[in-house]
């Protein structure tokens, strides 16, 4: 039977390198994924929390969904937008994508 079917013998765990470089390799995957996708989205969710905290009346703001206008009033979680002279929305406040510089409202 050992024509057909060549017998398999256990290599050695350091004739390759051992566990450890496959660990070493498995924290330095870890470290990229780290620095190029994890940290970078963290910074991005921190600055969008700071501007949402930072809302108050008086801003121009721009909304995820493109409505521009000017914050009337603020509260925990919600903000109201005056969008048009007699037009006023109730919004989420997470859904403020930037505020824009003081004017851009008056010009549109």
């Amino acid at each position: 039977m050992n024509f057909f079917i060549q017998s398999a013998y256990a290599q050695g765990a350091s004739a390759q390198g051992g566990s450890g470089s496959f660990i070493i390799m498995m924290v330095l995957m870890f470290a990229v994924f780290y620095f190029l996708l994890i940290r970078p989205q963290q910074k991005k969710q921190k600055a969008h929390m700071a501007l949402v905290s930072g809302l108050s009346v008086g801003d121009e703001v721009l909304t995820a969904g493109g409505i521009l206008g000017k914050v009337v009033g603020v509260s925990e979680h919600y903000a109201i937008v005056n969008i048009d002279e007699n037009t006023e929305i109730k919004i989420q406040k997470s859904s403020v994508s930037m505020v824009v510089p003081k004017g851009t409202y008056d010009e549109v």
